[in-house]
């Protein structure tokens, strides 16, 4: 994992917090839990936003289920399954060129995605609003389909104990804090800036809600290349 802070390092109120090596090693749990598995859920939404963050106002094209399985890894847990929330693009009553050319690329984007039998895509919708003259895009009901997800682990995956989620949504808590009364911990992958007035914040609910977080990196896009027409699940 080279010389990357991975893990939070800072003191934390949140007693059940797993803080990492600050040299960037793997901490005692990756050999303790070695050969566990895990699921991983992805708020597109917010990686999106992360990944032109990252990539200085452009995409970072990756592998989405090589992305997960490394994370997994760095937690010394398999990879099972992923689920992927997303919102097709916005269509007004009459699509402008533009919408529809960005609906066919989503729909190449999703039908590539679902050739692979271990990720599972949850849509939501894209809801359009005006604020000062100008639109806002704004996805619905991803987060409610997310929780519902959540909340089938100890009914769908009883050998599951630890799940991965990646986001920055505070949504979440409620469910991540039912999910520990059956014995489940949750590892969070987020991103936040100290900076005022930045477009990623800290969630403290969140943080103090999971049993460890983690700060995503450029690197953790970077590692996972997306390489075409190649492998089994290149996407």
């Amino acid at each position: 994992m080279g010389k990357d802070k991975i893990y939070k390092v800072e003191n934390s109120v949140n007693i059940g917090m797993l803080p990492g090596d600050p040299k960037g090693l793997p901490d005692e749990s990756f050999f303790i839990q070695s050969g566990k598995e895990t699921l991983v859920f992805i708020d597109d939404g917010f990686l999106a936003k992360l990944n032109k963050h990252f990539g200085s106002g452009k995409y970072i094209k990756f592998d989405k289920l090589a992305f997960s399985e490394n994370l997994a890894i760095k937690q010394g847990l398999n990879f099972k399954h992923v689920f992927y929330y997303t919102a097709p693009p916005f269509q007004g009553k009459f699509p402008t060129e533009e919408e529809e050319e960005m609906k066919r690329g989503y729909d190449r984007f999703i039908a590539k995605l679902k050739e692979d039998k271990r990720i599972t895509i949850r849509e939501g919708r894209v809801q359009r609003l005006k604020v000062d003259g100008k639109f806002l895009y704004k996805q619905k009901a991803v987060d409610s389909l997310a929780i519902i997800d959540l909340m089938m682990v100890p009914l769908k995956y009883a050998q599951i104990k630890k799940i991965i989620i990646i986001s920055s949504d505070s949504d979440f808590v409620p469910a991540i804090e039912t999910l520990k009364e059956f014995g489940i911990k949750t590892i969070l992958y987020t991103f936040y800036q100290r900076k005022r007035n930045t477009g990623f914040s800290r969630s403290n609910h969140l943080i103090k809600s999971v049993h460890k977080y983690v700060l995503l990196s450029k690197a953790d896009f970077d590692n996972a290349p997306l390489i075409k027409d190649k492998g089994k699940h290149k996407i």
